[in-house]
């Protein structure tokens, strides 16, 4: 079954994706599986690891870009209204493009990941959306991001208090979106981040709430 794995990573690496902007996997055969991981959870942490030598070599914006849209997330260019999910509209090496939001929808991005946002110095919306892998220690790392202005985080189910406390750190934000978030006690979590970021317009609503609401409606 291995042996499998190994082809399939081996041929996204070498043919599915342009040279122009392919992507370097880690050895497969330096990796060890876990054996009490699904596969889908093993192969999205090689998809999250962060190669030090490919963000020296291409900038830190292209690698996090190529990152996002092998985990299924896209990325928004600074200057462009379009989302780009296709490693062919990728914008080549040297061009200076920088990301300026990122949506993550759905997306298996991970922890192991984030470290990816360090040197991005324009992003200014993120959208964490059903991201099923989406853990505490991600959100540490949008510290990183010194002009981002909007955040969204729904539907993650991993995400508890200790994650969003990393949030009172951004008071730069304008907009923070956060819905449906099983893990978190809304109104103590809520008074919380309104005290820590006053110029923030913060709304935190949850599932149950909201369908509540609809059923009066």
């Amino acid at each position: 079954m291995w042996s499998l794995v190994r082809t399939g990573v081996a041929r996204i690496a070498s043919s599915s994706i342009p040279s122009s902007s392919r992507v370097r996997f880690p050895s497969v055969t330096t990796l060890k599986p876990f054996p009490n991981r699904p596969l889908f959870g093993w192969l999205n942490s090689v998809f999250n690891k962060v190669d030090d030598d490919r963000v020296k070599e291409v900038g830190p914006d292209l690698a996090a870009a190529e990152w996002l849209l092998r985990c299924g997330a896209g990325v928004k260019w600074s200057g462009s209204s379009k989302l780009t999910k296709d490693y062919n509209h990728l914008p080549a090496k040297g061009t200076g493009s920088r990301i300026e939001a990122i949506d993550a929808t759905e997306a298996c991005v991970m922890g192991l990941g984030f470290p990816h946002l360090r040197g991005l110095e324009g992003v200014k919306e993120v959208k964490l959306v059903r991201c099923a892998y989406l853990d505490d220690e991600a959100l540490a790392y949008l510290i990183n991001l010194k002009h981002l202005e909007k955040l969204e985080i729904i539907s993650c189910g991993n995400i508890t208090s200790a994650g969003l406390h990393y949030l009172k750190r951004l008071g730069q934000l304008k907009e923070l979106n956060l819905y449906d978030l099983p893990e978190v006690p809304r109104m103590e979590m809520l008074k919380e981040l309104q005290e820590a970021l006053p110029s923030t317009k913060i709304q935190f609503d949850d599932a149950e709430r909201s369908q509540a609401s609809n059923h009066e409606s």
